[in-house]
Formats: structure tokens, sequence, C-alpha cells
């Protein structure tokens, strides 16, 4: 073989391989597409079934009973009406920083942010972080859902007039991702979160957006959620590796994973 023919058989396996390899990212790439379509399409089962293990259990049950009962003292008493009186007089934030906590505690905001990661997982075929952001969405789901819910169905008036006051949405929301943060990433990640929750939680009886009960409710509500569904999704650790089960054939084991 002369060495032109060599260097031409070259050429065309070296785009041979090149053509396979970007076959085989876009029949992986289109897989992974396939997942994202097929994860949507089940999320109204999964907000059931996150519903049905988070309002069946008896101890968040009983968080969720003692945070009414306290909501229902609050605002039937004077307790509503002192918080409020005292944040119209001590305003803790001005114009920036209650805009600023407006858009940061809003579930828009959530949404936005959790389905901009699972996109970008989905892109670099990041399962773990897919999985993660996608047991976000279903959290951020059954909160919103229950907080719309309770809200039509309570339908008092906020301290500025607005209606749907009972529980706040945004203090529902921001206590969800605060506390499914919490779940993966622990308390390093978790107790900013929360701060950052309660400031947002704080905003809203600073605005005039809602009673202290509304913040006590949702508070609670997105605790609840956030736990208890990132719980039953957190993958087991040791010593900072995933832990998962292996199989292969008649082999069988744990596949330990760290990401650096």
């Amino acid at each position: 073989m002369n060495r032109s023919l060599k260097t031409a058989v070259t050429i065309l396996l070296i785009f041979a391989a090149r053509g396979a390899a970007q076959t085989e990212q876009t029949v992986a790439k289109t897989d992974w597409l396939s997942s994202a379509v097929t994860d949507i399409g089940h999320l109204p089962k999964d907000i059931l079934q996150d519903s049905n293990d988070t309002f069946l259990r008896k101890d968040n049950l009983m968080a969720l009973m003692l945070a009414g009962g306290a909501s229902i003292a609050m605002h039937n008493t004077s307790a509503d009406d002192h918080l409020a009186g005292f944040a119209e007089r001590h305003r803790a934030f001005n114009s920036f920083w209650d805009e600023g906590f407006d858009i940061l505690g809003s579930p828009a905001t959530h949404f936005a942010a959790t389905g901009l990661w699972y996109a970008l997982s989905v892109e670099n075929q990041d399962s773990f972080n897919k999985d993660r952001a996608w047991t976000m969405i279903r959290a951020l789901s059954t909160t919103g859902l229950v907080t719309v819910s309770l809200k039509a169905i309570r339908n008092n008036d906020c301290p500025n007039g607005k209606p749907w006051a009972w529980p706040s949405g945004h203090t529902s929301s921001s206590f969800t991702v605060a506390s499914v943060l919490d779940e993966f990433y622990g308390h390093e990640i978790g107790i900013p979160a929360y701060a950052l929750a309660s400031l947002v939680a704080y905003r809203m009886v600073d605005a005039e957006d809602h009673w202290g009960s509304d913040i006590v409710f949702g508070a609670t509500l997105g605790w609840v959620v956030g736990h208890t569904v990132a719980g039953k999704h957190k993958q087991l650790e040791l010593a900072g590796f995933q832990v998962s089960p292996y199989a292969d054939g008649g082999a069988m084991g744990i596949n330990m994973i760290k990401t650096f």
C-alpha cells in the first residue's frame, strides 16, 4: 500500500471514528431527553405519591396540626395584630432588600432555578444531579399544590387587603428548598438556606403581605414536605462516597462513587 493510499485510509478511519462517536453521543443525549420527558409525564403521579408519603405520616400530621393550632390562636387573638403593628413601626427592609427577598422567596424563582439545574444535568448526562433536581421539583410541586389549595379553602385577607393569605406561599416554598438542601448537602448548606428562608418569611410580615400566622404554618408545611420527599430519595453515603448496589451477571456488590 503506497503512502497516499495509507494516508487516505487513515483519514477515512479518523472520520469514521468521529462519526461513530458523534452518533453515540447523539443517541445518549436522545435517551436522556426521553428520560426527561418520561419524568415530566410521571409528575402528577409522583406528586400524589409524595403527598401520601408526607401527609399520612403521624409525625408530619402532628407537626402540621400543631402549626395549624398555633395559626388559629395567633389569628383569633391579638398576636397577629401585634406582630403586624410592630413590623409597621420598625421596618426592617428598605425597598432594595424588600424587592430582593420577594424575588428570592418567590415559588416562580425556585421552579425556574430548579428547572435550570435539571436541564443542565440532562445536557451533561449527570444522573446524580438530575435525580436531585427532580426531587426538588417534586417537593416544590407538592408544596405548591397544597399551599394553593389551602389558600382557596381559607381565603382570608392579608394585612394589605389582598386575598388568599393563609398560608404564605413564599414561606412554604422557601422552607421546602431549605429542607431539601439540608437533606442532600447537610447543615453546612442547610443552615444558611434556613436563615435565608427565615428572612423571606419575616419580609412577608414586614411588607404587610402576610400575617404571622401565615408564615408559621407555611414554614412548617415547607419543612415537612421538603424533608419527607428528599429524605426518601437521598442516596446512601459512606465517608463522603455515594453507595449504590451493583450487579453484573452473577456478580453482586456495591459501588462507591465520589465526585471531585
